[in-house]
């Protein structure tokens, strides 16, 4: 039922997302579209208390509860950053807005993924606060390996991540050689303020 439930929950993500987007762009109507946006938390607030009911009830923790820890958590690290994206993607579509990207070398492409990486860590930190509850609420050791298993990948996905950012950091991706100074001062310029943007 909890795997079912969390197909649904990003599903039900997707639809709500499309239908907001929608609504800003296409109906004009762009209090309803927040509106819709808005709700995206309430998918994982039903998803919560579902997994605490299904554990309440006797249900034999296991991965599914992991996965459906594991999901909040990423949608909390990085559910914003998502609709972000596709909110700029959709006002360029539609709208004809600037589409804003991320910086792409040196320095200011480090940072963007540090930021990212804190989306992970965020993520990391949910999952764990709630697998832990979860073990306290089972009271069983014999019972919770499981979840005791998931906090663990949820770190080391943290890590994994962590060590991809840092590698940003240790080798810059360098930008490729110009030879007219005017253009590399518009591309140094245009780095600069892709940076300034995802602020």
């Amino acid at each position: 039922m909890i795997v079912a439930l969390i197909a649904a929950c990003e599903i039900g993500f997707w639809v709500l997302l499309a239908a907001g987007l929608a609504c800003r762009y296409l109906l004009k109507m762009p209090r309803t579209g927040l509106a819709l946006l808005l709700c995206e938390p309430l998918l994982e607030v039903v998803l919560l208390i579902v997994t605490a009911i299904d554990l309440k009830n006797g249900a034999e923790p296991d991965w599914t509860h992991g996965l459906a820890a594991l999901y909040i958590g990423y949608t909390v690290g990085h559910g914003h950053r998502t609709v972000k994206w596709l909110d700029g993607h959709a006002a360029h579509r539609l709208q004809g807005r600037p589409l804003v990207r991320p910086p792409r070398y040196g320095m200011a492409r480090a940072r963007h993924e540090g930021r990212v990486w804190l989306g992970t860590l965020v993520g990391a930190v949910v999952a764990t606060v709630l697998l832990q509850g979860a073990i306290w609420y089972v009271d069983d050791p014999s019972r919770v390996t499981s979840l005791e298993d998931w906090r663990f990948g949820a770190w080391r996905a943290a890590g994994i991540h962590g060590l991809v950012a840092l590698s940003y950091f240790v080798w810059p991706r360098k930008a490729p050689a110009e030879t007219d100074p005017v253009t590399a001062s518009t591309s140094t310029r245009k780095d600069a303020e892709r940076e300034g943007a995802h602020r």
